[in-house]
């Protein structure tokens, strides 16, 4: 009986013993993407942050997790690109206005007037230049962008004049993020870039630092700007094109099925949460806001605006990269 009960063991240590060195038995390994935005938790982008950790949790079965920390909890956005390329496991919400830092051209899609529509926004996916550009960024500076389908809405003037023409923002100092093509943008339509982090516009709106902002409809209600503006002018200059970015490096040391969950998972959250601002939330917002006593601004001079656009591609010398582009797009 007692050489029976040691058979049986043995044979329990060896099973046990097996488990550990089989890769097939092994536990699954962890991975975590700890993903920082500067935007506030009410705003639509964070539940759809949600929503594509949620999906790539229950896909990976727990394998690769995302951790989502809004209003810049981890960090400035300028900060945590550089702990990206350096191979952090961060990601960070941007534009490529911030990446044109690194690959010039890429800023025109945060150009005045480009794009323009969500269709466009899909056909630029597809463009030999794009992809061109988004390759550069992962090979020679360790930026992996997983999607640009996370559309923030039009951006738009608020301030405390109306705003019609660009010579109604000349001596205006307009908020901007600081990279050349949010400034060049700003300055083509009439007024004087001030470059300022986000959580810093409402201090300096009070303190008339600046006098005016331009950001997407969402904004304004999770920063309550709504208080220190009066007028929107609706001159959608810019269609914020924000693209999901980490660490090359660390996507790297992914497996390959994980690698393919995170970025279409992020794809398709991204076109959920797109289409859901542009058809429904922007035109809440704009009711919401009108109740609180802000005025929307008629006869705003598009054409004018357009016009004035061109002039920030030709200071930056990209206007032959945005024509080349369009040119791919079949847009004149």
């Amino acid at each position: 009986m007692k050489n029976a009960k040691r058979i049986i063991l043995l044979a329990t240590i060896m099973v046990l013993s097996l488990a550990v060195v089989c890769p097939t038995a092994q536990a699954q390994a962890k991975f975590v993407l700890k993903f920082n935005h500067v935007l506030g938790p009410t705003e639509p982008y964070h539940p759809g942050f949600q929503k594509w950790a949620k999906n790539v949790e229950e896909k990976t079965k727990g394998g690769l997790k995302i951790e989502v920390f809004h209003s810049a909890q981890l960090g400035v956005e300028e900060d945590i690109i550089e702990q990206i390329r350096a191979g952090a496991n961060i990601g960070q919400n941007t534009d490529s206005a911030r990446m044109g830092m690194y690959v010039p051209g890429i800023a025109i899609m945060n150009g005045p007037y480009f794009p323009e529509t969500l269709e466009e926004v899909a056909k630029l996916r597809e463009m030999p230049t794009v992809k061109g550009w988004l390759d550069e960024l992962a090979n020679k500076h360790g930026l992996k962008i997983l999607s640009f389908s996370w559309v923030q809405g039009y951006r738009h003037f608020f301030t405390n004049k109306p705003i019609r023409t660009p010579e109604d923002l000349k001596g205006l100092r307009i908020r901007t993020p600081p990279a050349p093509i949010w400034q060049e943008s700003v300055r083509a339509l009439g007024a004087t870039p001030v470059a300022l982090p986000f959580r810093e516009m409402y201090p300096a709106l009070q303190q008339k630092v600046i006098d005016g902002v331009e950001l997407v409809y969402n904004n304004i209600p999770a920063g309550r700007f709504y208080e220190v503006l009066k007028y929107v002018s609706e001159t959608r200059h810019i269609m914020l094109v924000n693209y999901e970015l980490v660490s090359t490096k660390w996507f790297n040391t992914l497996p390959a099925e994980y690698q393919k969950i995170l970025a279409e998972e992020c794809e398709k959250a991204g076109m959920e949460t797109s289409k859901l601002i542009i058809d429904k939330l922007e035109k809440e917002v704009k009711a919401d806001l009108i109740k609180r006593g802000m005025i929307v601004v008629d006869n705003v001079d598009l054409a004018a605006f357009r016009k004035a656009g061109e002039k920030a591609y030709e200071v930056l010398k990209i206007a032959d990269v945005k024509d080349k582009v369009h040119k791919e797009l079949g847009k004149k």
